[in-house]
């Protein structure tokens, strides 16, 4: 009899244990939602904040999306090195910010497939350029491509024109100018691409911890 009302007590414990850790904000998260972070990553983050806008006045400079494995959520995201399954207590680990939580108005159907595109891009090599369509991906990029492939391949974010130079002038910020040069590449001023924020302004989604 004891043992058995161990063994209850046990479960029940590590029952919700495994809710909470399923949780933000007090809120169940599901597959498909999109985490957005304000990472401090130094010089290159504030440079992405500063010609950005987020929602609610925030500093979006990163993203991933939750997917559900048996009974624990990861979040799949292009950081660091490649597009990387990450489990959600070191994602929100990253940052001492509020991480806000969009979930995505639409069919379910939609977002498994968006699920299903994400996986299949795991470990696809981190796109330091931000360029559009060139077979890697940045935070951002990622998710575009995933919704735009669950909508049957029509935009379900939006592509905008990038900057890279100080708002209000024609001078890249110095960060921009090294960070480019270090690659040997040019900076991609103009070229279509995406960021969290943008996303987390969309109407396509709704942001649950306002």
């Amino acid at each position: 009899m004891i043992r058995g009302i161990c063994f209850a007590i046990a479960w029940v414990l590590l029952f919700s244990s495994n809710v909470c850790a399923q949780t933000l904000d007090n809120i169940q998260l599901k597959n498909g939602d999109l985490l957005f972070e304000d990472l401090d990553c130094g010089p290159l983050c504030d440079a992405i904040e500063q010609v950005t806008q987020s929602y609610g006045d925030n500093h979006f400079s990163h993203i991933g999306l939750v997917y559900w494995k048996a009974d624990s959520v990861f979040i799949i995201e292009a950081i660091g090195a490649k597009v990387q399954l990450t489990p959600l207590e070191k994602f929100t680990g990253r940052t001492i910010h509020k991480i806000y939580i969009g979930r995505p108005i639409v069919k379910q159907e939609v977002i498994e497939n968006a699920i299903q595109f994400s996986v299949s891009k795991l470990g696809v090599e981190y796109d330091d350029n931000f360029l559009y369509d060139n077979g890697k991906y940045y935070c951002s990029e990622l998710i575009y491509d995933a919704f735009k492939y669950a909508n049957l391949n029509k935009d379900f974010f939006k592509l905008e024109p990038m900057t890279f130079k100080k708002p209000g002038s024609n001078e890249f910020f110095p960060v921009w100018i090294d960070y480019y040069k270090d690659l040997g590449a040019e900076i991609p001023e103009g070229k279509l691409g995406i960021n969290p924020g943008g996303i987390s302004r969309s109407n396509k989604i709704e942001i649950l911890n306002p």
